[in-house]
């Protein structure tokens, strides 16, 4: 299967690794409630690094954003003993497309 020329990823391990770490250790060291920072940081490395069709994207989400419906999604997932993670999985993937725009030049 060839590659395709529409989409492109620059990124690299020493980026990753970084950003990774100090998310884990965000998310550790606050017991979970900095995760939407850490999710952020994450995405905002992820989208610096892609190239679609000549354009970068970029990601514009924040965690103070997310955190109001992260604490919402964790507790709607502990009084439903973990069935509301359906509906949390495509929600956190829309709110994370509908915060993600292409660079202007």
């Amino acid at each position: 299967m060839e590659k395709s020329k529409q989409f492109q990823f620059d990124g690299g391990a020493g980026s990753y690794i970084l950003t990774a770490v100090i998310g884990w250790s965000i998310t550790i060291f606050t017991f979970g409630l900095g995760y939407p920072w850490a999710l952020c940081m994450y995405h905002k490395w992820r989208t610096e690094h892609t190239v679609i069709n000549g354009k970068r994207l970029k990601f514009i989400g924040g965690g103070l954003s997310l955190i109001g419906l992260w604490i919402k999604w964790w507790f709607l997932s502990i009084i439903t003993f973990g069935i509301y993670i359906f509906w949390v999985i495509p929600s956190l993937n829309k709110w994370i497309v509908e915060h993600t725009v292409f660079i202007e030049d």
